[in-house]
């Protein structure tokens, strides 16, 4: 657990001087079909909150997965990223400290679970791209709980388009001696129903597409999941 002094000292002096300049909250309901390793088919539930400070941007979200076949599984992940410099001009427009941590609790029906919390920690960027609302490229070194350490790329996006939204990440992990490499590219294209309900925080409607080859780094477990989406933002 090398990194968590350093997730210590991040979050104790970012919240001694901490300033909120934006945030929100969201809840979403996914159904799908097409899981691997388990149950196919499966309900989430997520919890998410995201916020812009004075010392760099955050962002949390839980995810309680339920399966048909009565199992269950807790995961969540924390993506501090601390400013160190914005930068004029120029395609890159921020530079950050940015570290995750991701715990899973995974309770089978009639069997035993298992748990992990893997830290991670590396460096990240803003870039400017005419037409997204952002878009985000992050570097880590992964320390993992239960295997050997590996490294992983991130890019996460959001981008208008006309009446729909498109968002989502990719994840590219590197192989070690258990892990073979991993790719996953997780997206939602979504439509805001709140206008014509007279509402007035956000209410998508839409799917979120997972492709994902090897799986957690399972060789030859490859998923392509297409999930209903129904997400409200608060």
């Amino acid at each position: 657990m090398k990194y968590l002094p350093l997730f210590l000292c991040l979050f104790v002096g970012a919240n001694a001087q901490a300033k909120t300049n934006w945030s929100d909250f969201s809840l979403t309901y996914l159904n799908g079909s097409n899981y691997e390793l388990g149950d196919e088919h499966r309900k989430v539930y997520t919890f998410e909150h995201v916020a812009g400070t004075s010392w760099g941007d955050t962002f949390l979200f839980v995810d309680r997965l339920e399966s048909d076949n009565g199992d269950n599984e807790t995961y969540a992940e924390w993506q501090p990223r601390y400013k160190l410099t914005d930068l004029d001009n120029g395609v890159v427009t921020s530079l950050y400290l940015a570290g995750m941590v991701e715990m899973d609790s995974v309770s089978p029906k009639g069997g035993e679970g298992f748990s992990f919390t893997n830290y991670l920690a590396g460096f990240g960027s803003d870039i400017k791209i005419p037409g997204f609302d952002f878009f985000q490229a992050n570097v880590y070194h992964r320390e993992n709980e239960l295997g050997d350490d590996n490294y992983q790329t991130t890019l996460v996006w959001g981008l208008p388009l006309g009446a729909l939204y498109f968002d989502g990440f990719i994840d590219y992990a590197s192989s070690n001696d258990e892990l073979a490499t991993s790719f996953n590219m997780t997206s939602q294209l979504k439509y805001d129903v709140a206008p014509q309900l007279g509402l007035t925080s956000k209410l998508y409607f839409g799917v979120e597409y997972v492709y994902w080859n090897n799986k957690f780094g399972v060789q030859g477990v490859d998923e392509r999941n297409v999930n209903l989406l129904v997400k409200y933002h608060f």
